[in-house]
């Protein structure tokens, strides 16, 4: 006999990704930060490495498509 995967499991394959992205964009938008040395918009995240390698994927693909830069931690 077949099993049947449950709609809930189609629904988390969609909502996953959707919140992940999500939470992405209001990271990058409030954590943006123009350093005044190099006039470029950073996002900063903070000193715990632990949110950007959470992002990292992303960033990486955000830096080639629209060429924001990133740093851990304020700059110095």
């Amino acid at each position: 006999m077949k099993k049947r995967i449950k709609p809930r499991f189609y629904v988390m394959i969609v909502l996953i990704p959707i919140l992940y992205l999500g939470s992405y964009g209001y990271v990058r938008e409030t954590r943006k930060e123009v350093w005044e040395k190099d006039k470029k918009t950073y996002v900063i995240f903070p000193e715990d490495k632990i949110l950007y390698y959470v992002y990292r994927p992303l960033t990486i693909a955000d830096r080639r498509l629209t060429g924001m830069q990133f740093h851990i931690g304020p700059h110095q």
